[in-house]
């Protein structure tokens, strides 16, 4: 991991992949929690953590530099969210045929995987969700829709999302959903924050 200043008040810590992201995003939670770190957001990315709002940047670095993010994240006591999807998306067959299995196969898969919030972005309340392995991931749409249901599940690259407005986009839809997933009135506003767990559970 290497950290780097951005301007006068953040750092950016450059990780190797995703597991070192949560682990040190994790890490960086805690120690704020605890009082060790002021900062006023920790957000993580596909491969970097930024901490913006850090009153003395360079003695912060030196901190963190000695610090060291424990193994495994304790999961079992993390946030569950559990989303009823039905299994109705267009682009079902195709990524049936980019896995070289049948539709009930894919619904399966998806049902048994247990995902991840590995960051938010794109959108507000738009999780990234980690959980299915690398050979798995499946392009985009050579062209975007210019108009995505609020709701759909989708695929794209190794990552799950769900599209929690409707909005232009170009993965591969595979179901939808009828959770709401950002609310401006709630505290959060987004129902899915980094770290939390996530599993697709059939709608009634």
């Amino acid at each position: 991991m290497r950290i780097r200043p951005v301007g006068a008040h953040a750092l950016l810590l450059d990780c190797d992949d995703p597991d070192q992201v949560e682990a040190w995003r994790a890490e960086l939670w805690h120690r704020r929690a605890t009082g060790e770190l002021v900062a006023v957001e920790i957000v993580p990315a596909a491969v970097t953590v930024l901490l913006d709002g850090v009153p003395d940047p360079a003695a912060t670095a030196a901190r963190i530099a000695g610090w060291h993010p424990r193994n495994t994240t304790d999961r079992s006591t993390a946030a569950e969210v559990r989303v009823p999807v039905t299994y109705d998306g267009s682009d079902l067959p195709t990524v049936a045929g980019h896995w070289g299995v049948d539709t009930p196969t894919v619904v399966d898969r998806l049902r048994r995987t247990e995902f991840r919030v590995a960051f938010c972005g794109f959108a507000p309340g738009f999780a990234y969700l980690t959980g299915l392995p690398p050979e798995l991931a499946v392009p985009r749409l050579p062209t975007p829709r210019t108009r995505v249901p609020a709701g759909s599940v989708a695929l794209a690259g190794p990552y799950a999302g769900i599209y929690p407005a409707a909005s232009p986009g170009g993965w591969l839809l595979v179901g939808r959903t009828e959770l709401t997933l950002f609310d401006v009135r709630a505290d959060p506003p987004a129902r899915l924050t980094p770290g939390t767990r996530l599993r697709f559970v059939d709608a009634p």
